[in-house]
């Protein structure tokens, strides 16, 4: 890693350099937080956490060759040299943000309430088409997991899409503060994370914070179907580039449309998409009108960054599924929809919409979604209705909050509705009514686990 020695490592993190003389000019070869993962030259960063201490496994990470290791104590008798720092996580941030100030290659950074993840896989495969990409891995998008990926960047690198995800004030604007990215991207601006933002005016304003550190030659990419993001004018200077599908647009005028729209169901879409370059016909590999917005976005991402047309569609039609996110399973005669990653109500209404497009029966699995704030009754009621509305047959739920989502459905009628206190009890009545040629959703927040609803489901029996 370009000018990473332990000497500079020190200086950037306001740290003490402990050790000999020689090694102050070593280069690190990579820094991770996780002692699993450190190799041969590596630098090992503990961190505190609620049941485990990093600092516990700095003597199995000098065996497995590290270079050097951040501490917040000091070691007796400690065989390689080490850093010691106030605080271990501070330091990662700090030696991210000095790392990044040393690279040339472009930073996409990527943000919204809702779609973050399927925005970047689709920008990312659009750029793999001129450029050796470096993407964030899953979700490593906060104050650790940023900088983490910032630090796996590597002089074949010839650009990085990261995700920047916050649930506070402030936190953009560190996070901002590491990236400075070069290319802005919104998504939308919905209702998760309202216990502490309270409103999508204020979810506005703390993401909003990716500007921060914006440079004249930067660019942002906005949805310009969000009636929040649409009300986004110059900043420092750079005019924003607007997406919508035709119609949807909430600015009397957008830079990048969609058209002609074709819905294959679980085969995807096929679209025409318009720029100020010309228009592509494509095929979008993933189910989900969202998804058009998200090849818009990554359209507008390779066109500042210097992309053809023709380069754009291959990247947008090779475009891939990650798991847990949209990932269509093909299961004893079924097709599960495991989308079990995470879950608010935006995402669970597009995933609905998914859903709404299968063949033979169709069956939501729900639970609960989290950090709702004092609406969160109200929101799982409303897409308890929405299924009802989209003519699902089968609704199963189960979580504390959920019972509300079991009442909206059945308010709304016309859908056959089970609802449990808990995952385990729903998932015994499940499996025994599930049949070959259903399709079947499965999504809710993190913490319910549902992946194990999926598993479940993969090892039933015939």
């Amino acid at each position: 890693m370009k000018n990473m020695t332990l000497e500079n490592i020190a200086k950037a993190c306001n740290g003490t350099y402990v050790g000999g003389e020689a090694e102050r000019s070593v280069e690190i070869k990579g820094a991770v937080t996780d002692s699993r993962q450190v190799e041969e030259g590596y630098l090992f960063i503990p961190i505190k956490g609620a049941r485990v201490d990093g600092h516990d496994f700095i003597p199995q990470v000098i065996t497995q060759g590290a270079a050097a290791v951040l501490s917040e104590k000091e070691l007796s008798d400690c065989p390689k040299p080490y850093i010691l720092v106030k605080s271990s996580q501070q330091a990662l941030k700090d030696m991210a943000e000095f790392y990044r100030a040393q690279l040339t290659i472009p930073i996409v950074g990527i943000t919204g309430s809702v779609g973050k993840t399927s925005t970047k896989e689709m920008i990312a495969s659009v750029l793999s088409r001129k450029f050796k990409v470096l993407k964030t891995a899953g979700n490593f998008n906060n104050e650790i997991g940023l900088p983490l990926t910032l630090l796996r960047i590597r002089e074949e690198h010839e650009a990085a899409v990261v995700e920047m995800g916050i649930s506070d004030f402030g936190e953009m604007h560190r996070l901002a503060k590491m990236a400075k990215p070069d290319i802005c991207v919104m998504t939308n601006i919905g209702i998760c994370h309202l216990e502490n933002l309270k409103t999508r005016d204020g979810i506005l304003k703390a993401k909003s914070e990716i500007f921060d550190f914006l440079e004249p030659d930067a660019h942002i990419v906005l949805n310009g179907a969000d009636d929040k993001l649409s009300t986004i004018g110059t900043v420092k200077g750079v005019a924003p580039v607007f997406y919508a599908i035709e119609g949807e647009n909430q600015k009397e005028t957008v830079d990048i449309t969609a058209s002609d729209i074709q819905n294959l169901g679980l085969k995807g879409m096929n679209a025409e998409i318009r720029t100020s370059q010309g228009s592509l016909k494509v095929h979008i590999p993933i189910p989900g009108r969202h998804n058009i917005y998200n090849a818009m976005a990554a359209t507008g991402v390779g066109l500042a960054l210097g992309l053809t047309l023709d380069e754009i569609k291959a990247g947008i039609e090779s475009v891939e599924t990650i798991g847990g996110r949209t990932n269509l399973l093909d299961v004893n005669g079924m097709v599960v929809i495991d989308d079990c990653y995470n879950a608010n109500p935006v995402s669970m209404r597009a995933s609905i919409d998914v859903l709404k497009n299968g063949l033979g029966r169709t069956i939501a699995v729900l639970g609960d979604m989290g950090e709702l704030g004092e609406k969160e009754k109200q929101l799982h009621y409303e897409v308890g209705q929405y299924v009802a509305e989209s003519k699902i047959d089968m609704l199963f739920c189960a979580g504390t909050l959920s019972e509300e989502m079991a009442k909206g459905a059945q308010k709304a009628g016309g859908c056959q509705v089970f609802y449990f206190k808990t995952r385990d009890e729903m998932l015994q009545e499940l499996l025994g009514n599930l049949k070959e040629g259903d399709t079947v959703l499965v999504k809710a927040s993190h913490f319910m686990d549902y992946p194990k609803v999926v598993e479940a489901i993969k090892n039933q029996k015939n």
